[in-house]
């Protein structure tokens, strides 16, 4: 059973799309950047620390995404009018995201980081108020949920999809193998 040091409902559907046996356990963490921290840098911070947080006798996967434009974080938005403001700046542009995944069983451990290249389609200005008052983004970096109506406003993806998502299955599942 794996021990997965987050609430994300995405996280835990796709291991548990990928077979395995799922123990939700999130983790409480201090989530501030660092000032002038680097987005790939801060993911991988953030997963290890809370992979950190699980019982070294149990299989821990933790993990952390950014969505990041121009060197800026785009963290998960405050109220519907940041996140109308974040899907306004993503909109008709490439943007990463990028999910920092920590697998910890004992004293091994796998820390890694999977970056995909995002473009959103033009928005007109009634679909950047409509989907951020849906709500949807709310708990979502970036003000979006690609597996949900969000997935209408995205053009492209360079990378992985389920990183996008909230967990780089392919390579996770790669550490957690190496490390059973």
């Amino acid at each position: 059973m794996i021990w997965l040091a987050s609430g994300s409902p995405r996280r835990r559907q796709l291991l548990e799309w990928s077979q395995l046996a799922v123990d939700v356990r999130p983790a409480d963490v201090d989530e501030t950047p660092k000032p002038s921290e680097d987005p790939v840098v801060y993911a991988t911070r953030l997963a290890q620390t809370k992979a950190a947080t699980g019982p070294s006798d149990r299989l821990v996967v933790a993990a952390d995404t950014v969505v990041h434009v121009d060197g800026q974080l785009l963290g998960k938005p405050a109220n519907i009018e940041q996140a109308a403001t974040f899907i306004r700046l993503l909109a008709g542009r490439w943007h990463q995201v990028t999910t920092g995944v920590a697998v910890r069983h004992g004293e091994r451990e796998r820390l890694f980081a999977a970056t995909s290249r995002v473009r959103f389609r033009g928005l007109s200005e009634a679909e950047v108020l409509s989907y951020a008052a849906s709500g949807e983004g709310l708990d979502k970096a970036g003000a979006y949920g690609i597996q949900g109506r969000g997935g209408s406003l995205v053009g492209e993806v360079q990378g992985s999809w389920t990183n996008v998502m909230g967990l780089p299955i392919e390579e996770t599942l790669a550490a957690i193998e190496e490390l059973r």
